[in-house]
This record gives C-alpha cells, structure tokens and sequence, in this order.
C-alpha cells in the first residue's frame, strides 16, 4: 500500500482514514483515480444533491469547483466505507461504491457484533480492491466477479464455510473476532491467519477460473502445479486426515503446508502470497526503505523499489528486495515480543510458482 497524504493540508494520511487528524478534512479514497481526497460539501444546488468537491490545498487560493463526488451509502448509514462515487451514479442515498458493491449478502446487522464484523471484512475487502486494481485485475475483459457473500452461523444450521464457488467467495463473519481466527489457526496448525490472508487466497481460485482456465493456460499450469483433475473433495479429506497434518517436505515446492492439499490449493496460497509480496514492497518503497542485508563479510545496502513502478521490475529484482524485507519486518515483530509477521520462508520449488503468477499476471496486464 502506498503512503497517502492529505489533498488540503498535506499531513501523512493512511487508506483506511475517514479523517485528516492534523487539518479535520473529511477524507475519501477515490478509486477511479486511485488517490485519497480532502473533501467538503459543494455549494449552492450541488450541496443540496449531497454531492462533495476537493477541499483546495492549504497553500492555494480558491478554486472554482472541479470533480464532484458522492460519497458510498455505507458511510452515511453505518460508518463503515471511505470510498466516493461518480457524480452521475444517481442521487439515492444508498449508492454504493464500486467495492461495496460486490458484497451482495450481508450478515443481520441487528445481531450484537455483526456490524462491527462487517465493517472490518468490509475495510479488508477495500484493502484487497486496491492492489487487485494497481495490478490491472480490477476490470477484466468479459469477467463480471468476484462477488462476496458475507454470513454468520445460525442456530441448528449447518456452520458457514469459508471458500469459493463459481465466482462466489463466502466468508463466516466470525473470523472477525481475533480469539476464534486464533482459535481456528491453532486447530488448524497454521502459522498465519489474517481477514486479508483469507481474502487473498479465496480470490485466489475466483482468478484461477478467469486467467487460467478461461485464459487458455491449463496446461501450463499443470505443469507446475500438477494436475487439478484429481478429485478435490478427496483430496481436502486426506490432507486433514494426515498426522501430522503437516507433512514434512512441505517447504520444497509448497509456499504452506496447506498448499499440498491439491493444486488448487497450492495455487490460492501461492497466489495469496504474491498478493502480500507485491503490497508489502510497495509500502515499504513508499516509506523510501533501505535494508542493510546482514553479512559478516561484506554487509550490502540496498533500496526497496515499488513493484508498481515503470517499467515494472521483473520477479527477480522483488525477490531480490523481498527476501531481506521480510527479515527486517520479522525481527522488528520479534522485538515487541510478537509472532513473525511473515512465518515463512519460501523455497526454489516455492519461488518458481509464484514466478508463474507473477508471469500470468504481467503477460494479460502488458
């Protein structure tokens, strides 16, 4: 994620923000342009229509009004998006924006909790929106989804499964609670479990559906990650049914032991995980990071670069950027007595399948 600042004042702003602490401008990420604004209510009869223009820059002199925006319906009603809309997207009150839009079942808001679970599933999803639109995944040609259905557990019914079907990505809203996420990754012996994580990977098989196998790349898939044929309901009851349920040599050609399961698996994970290699060098370019590589011989200095810039560095060249990035951000965890937050360290077989998503990705985005 790029850094953000402040279209009036300039201070240091983040995605999620609602508000500039320094100057107290509403604020709203703009996902047409791909920029965070400093807003206020347009005057005269644009007003009365709620729509919003650009607060001018603190330095400059008024400005007749430009763009005009609108802001989604979920901020009004429930405080929950910071994303505008057109102008033009129609005046009802709950217009919502191009990320909200995608969630087509909520979870009973009226349930204590579920509007708070909401909320944040919600900001993970924008979060994913962004880097799904800086890698030109956003608009595909001929792809209407993903679309997301967003549940919670209902007495005597059977428990919510997270996962995707047909370009439907579900999601149990209780994995917004830190001590059932926890509760759910010690169960399941994994040693990363994050909303985002979860959003990734699920999108992951959506893009398998797009850029695979309807992009004409089967068997150059198969060749990587083997054959998806083999049957998956199968192959999902003998990976649990392991003991341990992680199997040894899963680090040689696997970014997580889950990966094993079956190669539609294998590809989620490794696609999640490209997800958080691209995002993690971005924000860490956008700070103008540079990471002394420990070395007790010759110690080397190198810059972080964002992999969003042109030309766009190859998969060598993130990898190369990537690697002490990574030990950098775990060790800081380490000193706050806190879990690494990258538990991984991804093998030669591990890099040659994310090289793949990296290639895919690239050759349908050139």
């Amino acid at each position: 994620m790029q850094l953000f600042h402040c279209s009036h004042c300039g201070f240091v702003v983040f995605f999620e923000s609602f508000q500039c602490v320094h100057c107290g401008s509403a604020l709203a990420f703009d996902p047409d342009a791909m920029a965070m604004l400093a807003l206020e209510p347009a005057g005269g009869e644009a007003g009365r229509s709620g729509l919003w223009t650009q607060r001018p820059a603190r330095a400059e002199a008024p400005q007749p009004p430009g763009r005009y925006y609108r802001l989604c319906g979920h901020r009004g009603t429930h405080g929950a998006c910071n994303f505008t809309l057109p102008s033009d997207a129609g005046d009802a009150p709950d217009q919502l924006c191009v990320s909200c839009r995608q969630t087509r079942v909520l979870p009973d808001l009226s349930v204590p909790g579920n509007q708070r679970r909401w909320t944040q599933i919600e900001a993970a999803k924008r979060w994913l929106f962004y880097t799904l639109a800086r890698l030109g995944l956003d608009r595909l040609p001929g792809e209407q989804g993903p679309v997301y259905e967003f549940l919670a557990d209902l007495p005597g019914a059977p428990p919510v499964m997270t996962g995707h079907a047909q370009g439907v990505i579900t999601l149990n809203v209780a994995e917004a609670d830190d001590d059932e996420r926890a509760r759910r990754r010690l169960a399941l012996h994994e040693p990363y479990r994050t909303l985002l994580g979860h959003l990734r990977h699920e999108c992951g098989h959506y893009f398998w559906d797009a850029l695979v196998l309807r992009g004409g790349h089967l068997q150059a898939f198969r060749d990587v990650f083997g054959d998806e044929r083999a049957d998956y309901a199968e192959a999902l009851r003998a990976h649990y049914a392991r003991t341990p349920l992680q199997p040894a040599d899963w680090q040689a050609g696997h970014v997580s032991a889950y990966a094993t399961a079956h190669p539609w698996e294998d590809w989620a994970e490794t696609w999640a995980h490209y997800l958080h290699m691209v995002d993690l060098l971005e924000t860490a370019a956008s700070y103008q990071t540079a990471v002394t590589v420990p070395h007790a011989m010759a110690p080397q200095r190198q810059q972080v670069h964002d992999p969003f810039s042109q030309p766009r560095p190859g998969f060598d060249a993130m990898v190369h950027d990537w690697a002490p990035l990574t030990l950098l951000l775990n060790s800081l965890n380490r000193s706050l007595g806190q879990q690494d937050a990258y538990p991984f360290a991804p093998s030669p077989g591990a890099l040659a399948k994310l090289r793949f998503v990296h290639e895919l990705i690239a050759s349908r985005t050139a």
